[in-house]
């Protein structure tokens, strides 16, 4: 893009690819008096580094807030082309404004967005996608210049969960994060907003049309939310019969298209929907997996997180990261790959404060090494075998690094904790001798007498049902 003054013209795309989906026009604004801490040219290379060196002396405030590192201008408007296209818009143009600070009135200033409005004209586009979130003033006064709908981020996002949202679950969260939105843009013009009066001629049929919208929606917030209230109260029944039993839960979390699903399917091969489009898992699903140590878990795979998400998504979806307060091991999934890790790690660290869940015990688990140079991926995936760190290096779409996960998870997890021990079982037990095949890991045995002598390490609750054949160790 070349700058002028300050000010980056508009660019057209063009393309004549998908003539049927809707044409989107991207606004972005680099305000100068933001702070910059995204270090361009990082190779992939170098971002885990750069990710560790910021969780761990860059993420906290004398408050006890973490800092959230920003994008710079164009990673962000890089970052709302993906958004667009995940909601099924071509991008057929985009423009960054450069100014010292957002215009009150039109975020971009009032020249400006004549220019945009030509530029937007002249690419024929459909919609005008703003990377920033607009009050209702603001949106109002800009759709009046443009002549043409205007959606801003949160807007954005909201449409896509709503796109991607499958169970009624997920479709209700949604939807209530969608009303709270909705409630302040309601406009009214002159006597519309008027009260009616109480002298002659001040009378009138009834409440406005405004007044009577903003009652509907109150009274479908009410009805929705209680509806998740009933759906909450559900899945704390189907958690309650799940935590009767010693099983382990271990909560997926991460920014959004990290590759949380892919490695979901890899470790429980679940067939869970994974895409590279941002937020294509919406709906939480549960698998048990087993570990090396023979014990069971619950896997659940949550939904995505991204910066500056907006806060009723985070509330309305409360319902469904229960899961992640409850988790009692939580495995964050970054992309390797990625130079802007640092940064998306610290807004999923944002998330997790606001969920009370940010002091879970936690393992870092670095995704997508397969996109890294050979040689990096190589070095980091042998340097979490040897140091056994709280970090592991994997490509769950090649399935490189898992078993090592699987180990790591085995270590830290402390529900249904392993002993081992020595047990001489009758061969007539014979659902006896294939749970323990199943459900333990035999070390030797030995037939003799009609019985069969073994050393095993068993979970607990395994160990329990066969207390009767242990052998006690001769003092």
């Amino acid at each position: 893009m070349m700058r002028d003054n300050g000010r980056v013209p508009a660019r057209t795309i063009s393309t004549q690819e998908h003539p049927e989906q809707e044409r989107a026009f991207l606004v972005g604004l680099d305000a100068r008096t933001r702070s910059r801490t995204a270090a361009k040219g990082t190779v992939p290379a170098q971002a885990a580094a750069s990710r560790d060196a910021a969780v761990t002396s860059g993420m906290s405030k004398s408050d006890g807030r973490p800092s959230i590192p920003e994008f710079d201008a164009e990673e962000s408007l890089a970052e709302l082309r993906t958004l667009a296209e995940s909601a099924g818009a071509n991008v057929v143009g985009e423009v960054l404004q450069r100014r010292d600070r957002p215009d009150p009135a039109t975020l971009v200033g009032a020249g400006k967005l004549e220019e945009i409005a030509g530029a937007a004209a002249s690419a024929d586009a459909d919609v005008l996608l703003f990377d920033h979130d607009l009050s209702p003033s603001q949106q109002r006064n800009i759709e009046k210049i443009i002549q043409r709908r205007i959606i801003d981020r949160t807007q954005l996002i909201l449409d896509i969960f709503a796109r991607h949202a499958r169970t009624r679950e997920g479709q209700l969260q949604v939807e209530l994060a969608q009303l709270h939105y909705m409630m302040p843009r309601l406009a009214g013009h002159g006597v519309e907003m008027s009260q009616l009066g109480g002298g002659i001629g001040t009378r009138g049929p009834g409440e406005t049309k405004l007044e009577t919208d903003r009652r509907k929606i109150a009274r479908r917030v009410r009805h929705v939310e209680q509806q998740i209230e009933n759906v909450r109260r559900i899945r704390a029944q189907q958690r309650q019969r799940r935590e009767s039993a010693p099983l382990a839960t271990v909560a997926l979390v991460g920014y959004t298209n990290a590759g949380k699903s892919t490695l979901f399917n890899a470790l429980t091969r679940a067939g869970v929907l994974s895409s590279s489009k941002m937020f294509a898992t919406l709906d939480p699903t549960i698998r048990a997996i087993d570990l090396p140590s023979k014990r069971k878990v619950l896997l659940s795979d949550t939904v995505g997180f991204i910066r500056n998400l907006p806060h009723t998504l985070v509330s309305a979806f409360r319902a469904t990261l229960e899961e992640v307060q409850r988790a009692s091991l939580i495995l964050h999934v970054s992309d390797a790959s990625s130079r802007l890790s640092a940064e998306q790690d610290a807004q999923v660290e944002i998330v997790l404060k606001e969920l009370e869940a940010e002091k879970k015990p936690r393992l870092r688990v670095m995704n997508k090494v397969d996109l890294l140079d050979d040689e990096v991926a190589e070095s980091r995936i042998a340097d979490t075998a040897r140091l056994g760190s709280n970090t592991v290096y994997v490509s769950a779409i090649e399935g490189t690094g898992l078993q090592v996960l699987l180990e790591r998870i085995d270590v830290l997890i402390e529900e249904d904790p392993v002993s081992r021990v020595r047990l001489r079982v009758p061969q007539s037990e014979g659902k006896v001798l294939a749970m323990l095949e199943a459900r333990a890991r035999i070390f030797n045995r030995k037939y003799t007498d009609g019985a069969v002598q073994m050393e095993v390490e068993a979970p607990e609750s395994i160990a329990r049902r066969v207390r009767e054949w242990v052998v006690k160790s001769r003092a």
